[in-house]
């Protein structure tokens, strides 16, 4: 199945200056957003009460939540608890001074648990309160800092992997790429201000590997076409090598993007920041795989040199240019 021409020859290298300048563009506007507006950080992060309610009857997930938004609380995260009768809710209380905070600067949880029992109740009498916790700002901050770390060193080992398996050049490329994939991704998240929480953030580690699969295939394309070809210049393979995988390019990111609008249809609230996430990283890790990476290769100085292998038939291939 194809969506354009195997052998459509499409200028994309000729597009280069303008596609690099859109994508340096939008990583300082994803900077400046960040930076200015701030992520929308989510309970996962900012801290907040978490409590387990019971009910005599099964319950539905959908009923409680509208319980909680007609008393007030319209962003409580509410999880299923391994059966139809137990749920957890996480919340950050609506007015911070009078329902968080008693004297001392304690977090009155008798307060906010006996108006969250009470806003259940008006629709479930048999709504009752088993444990109450509050987790304060501390663990958000490790989260930021553990996840900062492992996309770190998600891109370092992308990096790692690109380098034995192609070539330096192709490393830098990548790793280039993906640091604009997820900065225009975070910079989005940050101008729309959606919750950033704790599947956000899983959906932002996915992004790198989707985007990076899509550079691999692109990159495969690039070094065979360079070992066939005798005398093509490389804008020429990196040109045919778009060419020959855009089909493929669009239509998996068609496919994986379908996936993702049924998980935000139908998946409920609770995986609606992952679909979104991922629906922005696609678009984002398409379009950079088609207008970035191969430009960055060529402005790098890539060559057939670079990918054919070292022997005493051609000892000059071992100079790099």
């Amino acid at each position: 199945m194809e969506i354009f021409n195997h052998n459509s020859n499409i200028n994309f290298l000729g597009m280069r200056k303008y596609s690099i300048a859109i994508a340096l563009v939008l990583m300082l506007a994803s900077i400046a957003l960040i930076a200015i507006k701030g992520l929308n950080y989510g309970l996962d992060f900012t801290g907040g009460v978490s409590v387990v309610v019971d009910y005599d009857q099964p319950v539905q997930i959908a009923d409680v939540r509208a319980a909680l938004a007609k008393g007030g609380l319209e962003h409580a995260v509410v999880q299923s608890l391994g059966g139809t009768r137990e749920v957890s809710i996480r919340m950050q209380p609506k007015d911070d001074v009078d329902a968080m905070k008693a004297a001392g600067g304690k977090v009155n949880l008798d307060r906010i648990s006996a108006d969250v029992t009470r806003m259940l109740q008006v629709a479930r009498p048999d709504a009752r309160m088993k444990s109450r916790d509050y987790v304060g700002s501390e663990v958000g901050a490790e989260l930021k800092s553990d996840g900062t770390v492992a996309a770190v060193f998600v891109i370092l080992g992308i990096m790692a992997y690109l380098w034995i398996r192609f070539e330096r050049r192709f490393a830098i490329a990548a790793v280039a790429t993906e640091v604009h994939d997820v900065l225009v991704t975070l910079g989005i998240i940050a101008l729309v201000q959606r919750d950033f929480d704790m599947t956000v953030l899983a959906s932002v580690l996915a992004v790198i590997g989707y985007s990076i699969n899509d550079k691999v295939v692109v990159f495969d394309r690039i070094r065979e076409l360079f070992r066939l070809a005798r005398k093509a210049e490389p804008e020429e393979i990196l040109n045919r090598s778009i060419n020959n995988t855009l089909s493929r390019t669009i239509i998996t990111s068609l496919f994986t993007s379908i996936t993702m609008g049924a998980l935000y249809f139908f998946g409920g609230p609770v995986v609606r920041g992952f679909a979104v996430t991922m629906l922005i990283g696609i678009v984002v890790g398409t379009l950079s795989s088609i207008f970035v990476a191969s430009p960055i290769l060529l402005w790098l100085g890539v060559s057939k040199k670079d990918l054919m292998p070292v022997t005493r038939d051609n000892p000059e291939l071992a100079r790099r240019p």
